[in-house]
């Protein structure tokens, strides 16, 4: 869909990963047979018209490679250049792709300005407060027959707020739009201005200025133009009318005698300016013709300099009409709002299969369902003194990142949900105070059922009611800004909810709208539906998801959850070996790489300082190289093989047995990508997935997780604090902790569910333990001197750590001028 309102910055040429303008109809080169004469100054020769075609492909080809070259060394396998690798299969592979990505762009740039309005699909779907006075609705959903807005704002009928075919219907895309006209209060007259509109937000306390209409046009006629420039204004038509009339009305030549010979240009115009002599200057035409005495160009028409300079400086007169605006007070007074703000509401349909009711795809605050109600969504329109004000700017990128991940619901210390502004107001200064430089959110995205961690995603575009408003979680992210701490989103684009009433499942009665059919759009063994990312549409969808979550509430950056699941059909269960051939096979989904090439190329040129995460177990080949060179263009990745490592080290192996080599070579990863690389001693999904922290496994005994001897908790500190340091040492650019884990919280995470009757008790973070002097508030004070190494000594933005020496026999690991030596019974750091 086209918006009006957003300007043509830029577009993404099919030919470049750069954005820039990108015209909607190709010229084609044709060469044409002919004898061509060259005028010098001595003689006539002819050209022979093959060497004139020669000559005209061989300047085509200077042209082509010069735009070639433009393309800032585009390479689409320059990647495998760079790393020396040489796969037949995997190269053609990305050739193929780009190629394809290029015909994907082309085909995006017939329906859309450019990348940057395909990015936007938030500005027009959903519902829109419009300036006339009235609320603009818009989804997608190609499937339906019939489209109506029902809500307690209209008492739920489907046919008050409807549209219809030739009654604002839907375009051949499938879009749906409705216009919810305020309602004109008792006594109170229709606005004399057709179109008037009405400020709601800016200087809303500004009522009726009382100006009219024609004072106003008035007052621009007599300001605005000068003495004679208006003329076209206000009779554009009169020159056009006058040749008609003067060529075929009644006192016109009847026949072709009578016409006679039409002067040429030249003679028409010394008549024209002849007739115009004795007119005011600003009626004078402001070109003149000059013939230079050229055979091919026989007039030039030259413009005024004088006049060309005061037409550009010229501003529309804007300012006139926009005093024609008025105030959130006006409005008020004369109108009801169509829908008020807090309204509860759904959209209806009738599909071949019968009527049905969904929530919005794009709205942006939705109860999901409670108490046995079906879910709606709620139309936020906060009035202006409720709205949340920014005081904080955005953070720029440190050079490593210290990630503290959190989930809200479970950051309070009372078994209940916790809310945005606890954890705004308890969760964020201890963040800060820990020495960590970004937070992580997990389960922000608005999902039905609690217990799936927020994985399982309903509503894309709001934010989950169940701890707040979006004015409180706009609050948080502007509270962290200002304690200089970035703000990652863990976004879920690889899978959606199979739910349908709160959902994007069947949404508009068909089974193929924003999914797959069949098997494929069902992942192989959670359940969740699979995205169509071959459809236009969808991409829509997604990009401007991602676009929505910067634009409204100032995210730094995204977290791209489980990409294996989107990467391949067989969602990443499958074994790796780690040839290039089990990337591109045929079970590698294209479409999902090339779409993930097109957020990344979007978001980096909209948000220069956006930061992408690729969570990917497979870790795809140029994962975080650039787009330019046949990557997929993530800033880092997640190396989540270290944070398994330890886990299946302590519980399957005795600590004199680990092997040195094995913990070094896991850590490090891919050299190659070493600088890109973001690490856990221990993520979240090992103790919210039934299984237990690193500090339940070391820090308790037996089934029934009864507390240790002193001893045996010293050694077990001993241990969490070592794997920590040598896996903040030896790791990539960033490290990432799970809330409560940086003390060695001493109890899992388990959600309310049935298996448990619902229980919260274990679903919150033990923050009483601080208080008290002992191992916790020890380890802690260890994790913040981690942080304060880096701070102070740049210990994660070094680079690739040197690792010097490596004994598995004396269980030695040397880094640098560092050596961290360690005994079953007691670790040493030198």
């Amino acid at each position: 869909m086209a918006s009006l309102s957003l300007q043509p910055k830029f577009s993404l040429h099919p030919n470049n990963s750069i954005l820039h303008f990108h015209p909607q109809n190709k010229p084609q080169i044709i060469f044409f047979t002919r004898k061509v004469k060259i005028k010098t100054k001595t003689k006539c020769s002819s050209i022979d018209p093959q060497q004139q075609q020669q000559k005209q492909r061989e300047s085509f080809t200077r042209k082509k490679k010069s735009v070639t070259e433009t393309e800032k060394g585009v390479d689409p396998v320059g990647f495998l250049t760079k790393l020396g690798i040489t796969h037949k299969a995997f190269a053609q592979f990305l050739r193929e792709r780009y190629k394809s990505l290029k015909d994907l762009k082309a085909e995006i740039f017939t329906r859309h300005l450019n990348l940057q309005e395909m990015a936007s699909g938030f500005e027009i779907l959903g519902t829109h407060r419009h300036k006339e006075h009235r609320v603009d609705y818009m989804d997608w959903a190609p499937g339906a027959r019939y489209c109506a807005l029902v809500g307690d704002f209209n008492g739920w009928s489907p046919t008050t707020n409807a549209a219809r075919e030739g009654l604002y219907g839907h375009d051949d895309y499938g879009y749906w739009f409705i216009i919810l006209e305020d309602k004109l209060r008792e006594g109170e007259e229709p606005d004399e201005l057709y179109f008037q509109q009405y400020n709601y937000v800016d200087d809303c306390d500004k009522g009726d200025s009382g100006v009219t209409i024609d004072e106003v046009f008035q007052r621009a006629n007599d300001e605005y133009w000068e003495p004679g420039e208006d003329r076209f204004i206000k009779n554009r038509f009169e020159l056009p009318a006058k040749l008609y009339e003067r060529l075929f009305g009644p006192n016109g030549p009847q026949t072709i005698e009578e016409l006679g010979e039409i002067p040429d240009a030249e003679t028409r115009y010394k008549a024209h300016k002849e007739l115009h002599k004795d007119d005011p200057p600003s009626n004078l035409p402001p070109f003149d013709v000059i013939d230079n005495g050229k055979e091919y160009d026989i007039f030039n028409v030259v413009v005024d300099p004088a006049w060309q300079e005061k037409f550009r400086n010229k501003k529309p007169p804007l300012a006139y009409w926009t005093e024609t605006r008025k105030g959130r007070k006006a409005w008020l007074k004369k109108y009801t709002p169509a829908i008020p703000h807090g309204s509860k509401y759904r959209v209806y349909f009738n599909t071949p299969d019968g009527p049905l009711e969904r929530v919005p795809a794009w709205a942006n605050f939705i109860q999901p369902d409670a108490e046995g109600k079906q879910a709606y969504a709620i139309h936020w329109e906060p009035p202006p003194e409720y709205t949340y004000k920014w005081k904080h700017t955005a953070i720029k990128p440190p050079k490593s990142l210290r990630i503290y991940e959190c989930h809200v619901g479970i950051s309070g210390s009372e078994p209940k949900i916790s809310s945005f502004n606890d954890f705004t107001e308890k969760v964020l200064p201890h963040v800060k105070r820990a020495g960590y430089n970004a937070i992580q959110l997990i389960g922000i995205v608005e999902h039905k059922d609690y217990f799936t961690v927020g994985y399982r995603v309903t509503n894309f575009f709001a934010v989950s009611s169940r701890y707040g408003t979006p004015e409180d979680f706009k609050r948080l992210v502007d509270e962290a800004h200002g304690l200089g701490l970035l703000v990652f989103l863990d976004i879920v684009h690889s899978y959606s909810a199979a739910d349908e009433m709160v959902g994007l499942s069947r949404f508009d009665g068909s089974n193929d709208c924003y999914f797959h059919t069949g098997k494929r759009g069902h992942h192989k063994y959670w359940g969740t539906r699979m995205f169509k990312y071959s459809d236009l549409d969808v991409l829509h969808f997604l990009l401007s998801n991602l676009n929505w979550w910067i634009s409204e509430y100032k995210i730094d950056g995204f977290h791209f959850h489980s990409l294996a699941s989107m990467l391949y059909t067989h969602n990443g269960f499958a074994s790796f070996t780690g040839d290039l051939e089990e990337y591109c096979n045929q079970y590698v989904d294209n479409d999902a790489v090339k779409y993930l090439i097109l957020a990344n190329e979007i978001l980096h040129a909209l948000h220069p300082n956006i930061i992408t995460i690729a969570e990917d177990a497979t870790f795809y080949p140029g994962l975080c190289e650039p787009t330019s060179q046949g990557g997929l263009g993530f800033d880092y990745h997640v190396n989540l093989s270290a944070s398994e490592l330890w886990l299946s080290l302590l519980k399957n192996t005795p600590d004199h047995e680990w092997s040195m080599s094995k913990i070094t070579s896991t850590l490090l990863g891919n050299k190659n990508y070493a600088d890109k690389m973001l690490v856990y001693a221990e993520n979240h999904n090992q103790s919210i997935s039934g299984g237990q922290s690193l500090a339940e496994i070391l820090l308790s005994q037996g089934n029934d997780k009864a507390p240790q001897s002193n001893e045996l908790l010293l050694r077990g500190s001993s241990l969490l604090k070592m794997i920590k340091l040598i896996t903040f040492t030896i790791g990539g650019r960033g490290y990432l902790n799970f809330m409560g884990n940086e003390f060695g919280h001493p109890k899992r995470v388990e959600f309310p569910m049935p298996s448990n009757n619902f229980s919260f008790s274990l679903a919150n973070r033990c923050w009483d333990l601080l208080e008290k002097e002992g191992v916790y508030q020890d380890l802690f004070r260890f994790d913040k001197d981690m942080m304060k190494l880096d701070k102070n000594e740049k210990v994660l933005s070094r680079g690739l750590p040197n690792i010097h020496h490596v004994k598995d026999t004396n269980m030695i690991l040397m880094k640098d001028t560092a050596s961290v030596w360690t005994k079953p019974a007691s670790i040493r750091s030198y």
